[in-house]
């Protein structure tokens, strides 16, 4: 028997006491019986010193007892046959989360987490199982189970630490609730070798508070499972970032107004003094270096802790403006904002109809003012006489046609094969002698058309407000088409046309506005003009949102995104010549394919779409996400408010030498036998069989006492 205490052994000296109580105990001789004391004087009685045992079972009780609390302080414990490590009895499984998002890219952050990582895998047994995940935006197994199972117990350490030597942090966000979640699935899946020691999610991060947690939010936290936090902090608590303010998506912004952007200190920083404004890019491959201006820059003021948003002018004159820096910040990573000024759409809209552009009486001097020219959007409109050959050109180039007056036999069919690729023809009929030229669009043998004249004026009384063309008026405030009055119309029988959806009527039950799909595109058909000779459209306001509608239905302007942060996927760009790449901030090339998987941006900067011929096309502003700059610590209560339970930090070091690890494994003997509970209960059964016995013999004494004659 071994003992993990020994120094409390001195304490069965206590033994000595009741041995030595028992020797010089002063007893009284033996009391006599008399009748009356009243006529004597009293006298003290005479004691004597006794210098023999009496009662010998109950000063062993009394020994014995006092030894055996001395033997349980002790606490002994029988020697076993050592283990390499002391936690092999008792396996664990564990998932270690790496963080490789951006904020890990600060000075000192990555060594000090593969420190806590190797700290981790060492004090791992060779019957415990390890996994090891990366996350950023989503969680990488980066060690799996199945692989640390099949190394060799010796094997896995070094494999483990090899593999994380190969990696480095990235630019994405961190996503912590999903990554958690991840590691959560990963423990409570059983494999068939599950164990039934602890089951233990080992975070390694810098635990910034621009950690995303929101995946938590409806997660229940699987019951077993801890986590237990190891942070790795940076040299430098200073943290500014720079990053743009979003634009509303209704808002279009001019080529020359100033860019908004948002400089963000952390709460533990030292600085407050910033310098802001538009640098040159850096050649890619070259040294880090100071950044050059273009133009002045800014004086930045924002206090730790706190949010500022600044307008960068624009300087006027100067090409090639592509990115804002921030200076007198410790850390770099996400001190700069990548911005692409927002490139115009030019959409080709064809006309066909014998107005005079400059005619106020006319439909197409309307048309043109509707699609006044915008920073985002600027139409083409090209009139063609009804009567003239159809250019090919002109048609292919337009995704939406405008057929007012009949045409020939040829220039139908091809504006039906037109609709038939996927574009968009509006027939706004002049006249009823549209009805063959309408006929031959639509795939009918014939279609019947009279004009009509209201009494006063027709009304739109029935409008589908579901629909795309009438979705920008579903709004109560908006939906009010009352006061636009129709002097005549069109009449047509729209039951009689395959597929046809009615889109909107008159008052009197006709057909206002129909939709007829033709092959993979569509024809509109509005059977009222809306110059003020048919209708009062034109002068409303609901014209203007009405022909946009027709516009952004048949493709024209495309919504291209080219402000995005990293990790989110580039579309490839549509056109007559497709990409077949794009060349990344640093000059290398990623080739891409159509129908292939999205191209997710992997770095921050400015990334260019290739073409098959190796020309730059459309160019696009890659952006860090903007928590990262919240570098300022996550406090472990917001974890433990979403049902995550949490240990604060890491158990006690692991052994590193011999005669600690005989320690720790004579520790976990003692904690498994817990043989001191024994000697307890044999102390207590002790003193309960002593305090009986003594009872016994002072009742003795006294009844022997009482027995004395007078």
């Amino acid at each position: 028997m071994s003992f993990l205490t020994p120094l409390f052994l001195i304490g069965a000296l206590a033994i000595a006491g009741p041995v030595i109580y028992h020797l010089v105990r002063r007893v009284t001789r033996d009391r006599q019986l008399f009748s009356s004391l009243m006529f004597l004087q009293p006298s003290p009685p005479r004691i004597s010193k006794r210098h023999r045992f009496e009662h010998l079972l109950l000063l062993l009780l009394r020994c014995a007892a006092l030894a055996l609390l001395a033997l349980a302080f002790s606490r002994p414990f029988f020697r076993q046959t050592p283990l390499e490590d002391p936690t092999a009895a008792d396996p664990k499984r564990v998932v270690i989360l790496l963080d490789t998002s951006a904020s890990m890219r600060r000075d000192g952050v990555w060594a000090a987490a593969r420190e806590r990582v190797e700290t981790v895998l060492r004090r791992s047994g060779p019957a415990d199982q390890v996994a090891i995940y990366t996350f950023d935006r989503t969680a990488t197994p980066l060690l799996p189970f199945e692989d640390w199972n099949r190394a060799a117990p010796g094997d896995r350490v070094p494999t483990a630490l090899g593999r994380v030597a190969g990696i480095a942090p990235g630019w994405n966000g961190t996503h912590l609730g999903n990554a958690l979640i991840t590691a959560a699935e990963a423990l409570a899946e059983s494999d068939g070798k599950a164990t039934s020691g602890l089951r233990q999610v080992v975070l390694v991060s810098d635990l910034q508070a621009g950690s995303r947690l929101d995946g938590l939010q409806a997660y229940e936290w699987p019951k077993g499972i801890e986590l237990q936090l190891e942070a790795a902090k940076a040299t430098n608590p200073t943290n500014a970032g720079v990053s743009l303010v979003a634009d509303n998506s209704d808002s279009v912004r001019a080529l020359d107004a100033p860019v908004r952007v948002r400089v963000a200190n952390a709460a533990d920083s030292k600085r407050e003094q910033f310098k802001l404004g538009w640098t040159r890019p850096a050649a890619a491959g070259a040294p880090a270096a100071a950044p050059e201006w273009i133009g002045a820059a800014l004086d930045a003021y924002v206090p730790p802790g706190q949010n500022r948003v600044f307008s960068v002018p624009v300087p006027k004159g100067v090409s090639g403006l592509e990115q804002i820096s921030l200076t007198g910040d410790d850390e770099a990573f996400d001190n700069t904002a990548y911005v692409i000024p927002p490139a115009q759409q030019k959409p080709v809209v064809l006309w066909l109809g014998s107005d005079v552009a400059e005619d106020p009486k006319q439909p197409l001097f309307f048309l043109r003012r509707a699609f006044a020219e915008t920073p985002r959007v600027a139409v083409r409109t090209v009139a063609s006489a009804p009567a003239a050959p159809l250019n090919p050109a002109d048609l292919a180039a337009a995704r939406l046609v405008f057929l007012t007056e009949a045409v020939p036999a040829a220039t139908a069919a091809a504006l039906r094969a037109h609709a038939e690729a996927g574009n968009t023809v509006v027939v706004v009929p002049r006249a009823a002698t549209i009805a063959p030229a309408l006929a031959t669009l639509l795939g009918r043998e014939s279609i019947a058309a009279e004009e009509v004249r209201p009494a006063n004026y027709a009304m739109l009384a029935e409008i589908d407000f579901q629909h795309p063309i009438f979705a920008p008026f579903a709004d109560p405030r908006f939906s009010d088409f009352t006061k636009i009055h129709f002097w005549r119309y069109r009449k047509f029988d729209a039951a009689a046309w395959p597929g046809a959806k009615v889109l909107a009527r008159f008052d009197r039950g006709d057909p206002a506005l129909v939709e007829v799909p033709v092959g993979k595109g569509r024809v509109f058909v509005l059977a009222a003009g809306w110059q003020p000779e048919d209708s009062q459209l034109a002068v409303s306001s609901k014209f203007v949102p009405l022909v946009w509608s027709w516009l952004d239905a048949s493709g024209s302007v495309v919504a291209v995104a080219t402000q995005l942060s990293v990790g989110e996927a580039i579309a490839l760009p549509a056109g007559p010549a497709p990409a077949s790449g794009f060349t990344l901030p640093d000059g290398k090339i990623a080739p891409v394919t159509a129908g292939g998987p999205a191209f997710a941006a992997p770095m921050p900067g400015v990334f260019a779409a290739r073409t098959e011929t190796g020309a730059a096309g459309q160019r696009y502003a890659v952006n860090l996400d903007a928590n990262e700059s919240r570098t300022a610590p996550l406090g472990p209560d917001e974890l433990e408010l979403l049902g995550v339970p949490v240990t604060r930090q890491t158990s006690a070091p692991a052994a590193t030498t011999p005669a600690d690890k005989a320690l720790l494994q004579a520790g976990e003997a003692e904690n498994r036998q817990k043989l001191w509970r024994w000697f307890v209960a044999a102390t207590l059964a002790i003193l309960v069989l002593e305090s009986a016995l003594a009872g016994w013999t002072a009742r003795r004494t006294g009844v022997k006492t009482e027995e004395v004659p007078t």
